[in-house]
């Protein structure tokens, strides 16, 4: 069942659509249970389904496509990296193996303390900053080097 605040969110989206376009408002909708959930379930793509009349398949199809949702608990700090060609003829291979290393932990996966998720990402739209990565898809933390990766860390540690 989707919260009283995820449902008044969605109602506000709603209205920036035609009556007959629920469905226009999937990706918000399913960035609000993120939001809220920090991941999205199966059951959560269900009530979205039913909150905007689609099938479910079609939401978990837009659920899978994007990068930006987490279909399994991700950590507090998701890490996406774009592995896109541009950010990956300006490092990002080298920004993924950093990552790793400093976290302990593959693509895919959470650190023990359930601090950091590692992902890997399709384009961002920000080639000119490669290579780049976003924190929990709100920040976008790009020109990476080792030291700025470790600042960012710190940083995030602190929050």
């Amino acid at each position: 069942m989707l919260s009283e605040q995820i449902q008044t969110r969605i109602n506000r989206e709603l209205k920036k659509y035609p009556s007959d376009q629920k469905q226009s408002a999937v990706m918000a909708a399913l960035r609000f249970v993120q939001d809220e959930k920090g991941w999205i379930a199966n059951d959560d793509i269900a009530d979205v389904a039913t909150y905007l009349g689609m099938p479910k398949m079609a939401v978990y199809e837009v659920a899978t496509f994007y990068h930006m949702y987490n279909l399994k608990p991700m950590g507090k700090h998701t890490i996406t990296v774009c592995t896109n060609l541009s950010c990956t003829l300006c490092g990002a291979g080298d920004t993924v193996a950093y990552l790793q290393a400093r976290l302990g932990i593959g693509l895919g996966e959470v650190t023990a303390d359930g601090k950091y998720g590692l992902r890997e990402g399709e384009c961002m739209g920000a080639c000119k900053d490669a290579p780049l990565f976003t924190v929990n898809n709100k920040k976008l933390c790009g020109r990476l080097s080792k030291e700025k990766i470790d600042q960012i860390l710190v940083e995030l540690d602190q929050s």
